[in-house]
């Protein structure tokens, strides 16, 4: 996969897309990253990249002549590298607080795309025209507003890059994660296996892998139905999950 970040604050990804997991997969080839700056497609003096909005109103709005140039370029660079249908295939996706809110499932389909394309919007928003002509989605992070979209780009990053095959080295750690499975994951414990005078569960160190499956299990949908209901009402549970559920309740 190849993801291009476009940014008006370079320096702000440079260094966290270096690091852990996601660093790992640029090493080993997994990924390719690159980050362009915006204000390199503009062509005044300043550098500028955003404006008043018509209309009136307080804040600037960014300008759509470097957002448009500087997706055409790395579709030009795209094409270039994989040929003409990967270029028109890239997925343009604009990080804005109006967007879908992002969930695994769409990681997940961000995850099957060959190349990625992250608009890091500002101030109050883009022209609309970059909207509407542009990007094939939006996306947000959650219901709260940042300064920028490099945050929620650094998100979006490192949740579809750990999804790669080759990011993780174990595979049924990404499986067990919370909501990979549509719930929160169960707790989670390692040596020592007392602390403090606090024990790890007996089932825990008793070899019995299908009492640890049952117990991991029973303590998901317990916490899923405890901080996230919501979650519990859209899962496809299966007879023995129901039948676990009835235990808690009884």
């Amino acid at each position: 996969m190849d993801v291009h970040v476009l940014t008006l604050f370079p320096a702000m990804l440079e260094g966290p897309l270096r690091e852990s997991i996601v660093g790992r997969a640029v090493e080993n080839g997994v990924v390719r990253i690159r980050i362009h700056n915006i204000r390199d497609y503009a062509h005044d003096r300043h550098r500028t990249t955003d404006d008043y909005p018509y209309g009136g109103g307080g804040g600037m709005v960014m300008k759509p002549e470097p957002l448009f140039e500087a997706v055409e370029a790395v579709r030009s660079l795209i094409g270039e590298e994989n040929g003409r249908e990967r270029a028109e295939g890239a997925h343009v996706v604009l990080m804005t607080p109006q967007g879908e809110v992002l969930t695994q499932a769409l990681v997940e389909e961000l995850a099957s795309k060959s190349d990625l394309v992250l608009i890091c919007g500002h101030y109050e928003g883009v022209d609309e025209r970059v909207v509407e002509h542009l990007v094939d989605r939006e996306i947000s992070i959650g219901d709260y507003v940042l300064s920028g979209g490099e945050i929620p780009a650094m998100a979006v990053v490192d949740a579809v890059v750990r999804l790669l095959p080759g990011a993780v080295g174990d595979g049924q750690s990404i499986e067990d994660d919370s909501h990979s499975t549509g719930l929160i994951q169960f707790p989670q414990y390692t040596r020592p296996a007392e602390y403090r005078g606090r024990q790890v569960p007996a089932v825990l160190l008793s070899g019995n892998h299908e009492e640890v499956r049952r117990w991991r299990r029973r303590q998901s949908l317990r916490r899923t139905q405890q901080r996230r209901p919501d979650l519990l009402e859209k899962a496809d549970l299966s007879s023995e999950d129901s039948a676990l559920l009835a235990e808690q309740e009884g």
